[in-house]
């Protein structure tokens, strides 16, 4: 394994998570200028924006022939979100489940894994699947924009008010500061997945692994920076609601519209090693959550630490 190869990877790993920042950052207060609310904000724009990395790399992959690195990827990040990322999160505080997740988001989560599972069977997500995950990522995010519309909860709404709210002047000259970081973000990523994918590429013919190891293991952990640090800073701040739902609409995204992009303009081969192994682990994850965050509507320390071990 040459210096090259591990040099892009590091490289590739700081342009995502830069390019994150700034591709969230921009598209959020785009959305405060034209009127959204900062909960259908935290609830949709941020939450597709901690999942751009996954969606960078997952394209890059597939359009490069190493559509198992864009499987691999998703399917790891997942797992890592709920057992690393809210591990870590409960440990540094005890973490608070809001009602709608435990009632709606976390039952969506799991039935958009079994379907993924189901769609799998034939080893092929193929176009047609493609289109209807889309189709549900659609529907989902139509969802939460309604159900925000409805939030009673005004310590839920000055959560994502203290994070979300934009109070700087909407000058048109503000608007093309925003629309500049968005911009600079989104090639940025892209510059960082493109060294990403030719490292891990590079790295599983040196080791003589799968391209899906690697997307399960090196690639999944870096592309599930953005989603680890939002929600080490919201639990910082003591927006533990934040910290959670973040994670949960960011799985749900990475299924829904990831895999759904991914596999309508290339298709997705899925390994039976996949299938038997990596997305029923994925699937049992997402169920054992359910009951964790329905205990007390929290996520203890030592539930945390469960979840690292």
């Amino acid at each position: 394994m040459s210096l090259l190869v591990l040099l892009s990877v590091l490289a590739g790993f700081v342009l995502l998570i830069a390019g994150a920042e700034g591709f969230v950052r921009g598209a959020a207060k785009l959305a405060a200028v034209v009127g959204l609310s900062p909960l259908v904000i935290g609830l949709t724009v941020v939450s597709y924006g901690t999942s751009a990395p996954e969606l960078a790399v997952s394209l890059q992959a597939s359009l490069h022939g190493q559509a198992e690195i864009a499987l691999g990827n998703v399917i790891g990040s997942n797992i890592f979100n709920i057992l690393m990322t809210l591990g870590i999160a409960a440990l540094i505080v005890p973490l608070t489940v809001a009602q709608q997740l435990i009632r709606l988001d976390v039952p969506i989560m799991i039935g958009v894994t079994g379907l993924m599972l189901m769609f799998s069977m034939d080893g092929e997500l193929g176009r047609v699947d493609g289109i209807i995950l889309l189709l549900g990522s659609i529907f989902y995010t139509g969802f939460l924009v309604y159900q925000s519309r409805r939030e009673s909860d005004a310590d839920v709404q000055a959560e994502y008010e203290k994070e979300y709210a934009d109070a700087s002047p909407k000058t048109w000259q503000q608007v093309l500061k925003n629309v500049s970081t968005l911009l600079i973000g989104l090639v940025v990523l892209v510059a960082g997945a493109n060294l990403l994918v030719f490292g891990a590429t590079a790295i599983a013919q040196s080791m003589g692994v799968s391209q899906l190891v690697i997307g399960l293991t090196i690639v999944a952990v870096g592309t599930s920076l953005p989603e680890l640090a939002t929600s080490m800073v919201a639990c910082y701040r003591g927006e533990r609601d934040i910290a959670v739902g973040n994670v949960v609409g960011s799985n749900i995204f990475n299924i829904l519209t990831i895999l759904g992009v991914t596999a309508t303009f290339t298709g997705v081969p899925v390994s039976s090693a996949a299938i038997s192994f990596d997305i029923p682990v994925m699937l049992a994850v997402a169920i054992a959550s359910l009951p964790i965050f329905y205990t007390g509507n929290r996520i203890s320390r030592w539930e945390g630490m469960l979840f690292i071990s």
